[in-house]
């Protein structure tokens, strides 16, 4: 999969320093995938939660932070969509940003 915008991420561990090598695993976990479907994604992360329109999210440092992503499976192509604590997670509409 091609990760795209690693920045955000790397702006967020460099914020958060608690999330920086989670946050890499994941980072490095994903760009070597080739997930075909949500079922791909499950079978690597069995707690990642599924959503509509290619949303995945990630629950980072004991859920403690929230990463969402949306996949476009046919192109391998992964789009950070947001990053950051639950309390702002909480916020957000995740099928939409």
């Amino acid at each position: 999969m091609r990760v795209i915008a690693k920045k955000i991420l790397k702006e967020f561990w460099e914020k958060y320093s608690d999330s920086e090598q989670q946050l890499k695993s994941w980072y490095r976990e994903a760009s070597k995938a080739t997930w075909k479907n949500p079922t791909d994604v499950k079978n690597e992360y069995p707690k990642a939660s599924i959503l509509k329109s290619g949303r995945v999210i990630f629950n980072i440092c004991g859920n403690k932070y929230r990463l969402v992503i949306k996949v476009n499976y046919l192109r391998q192509w992964v789009f950070i969509r947001f990053i950051g604590a639950h309390i702002d997670y909480d916020k957000i509409d995740s099928e939409k940003v």
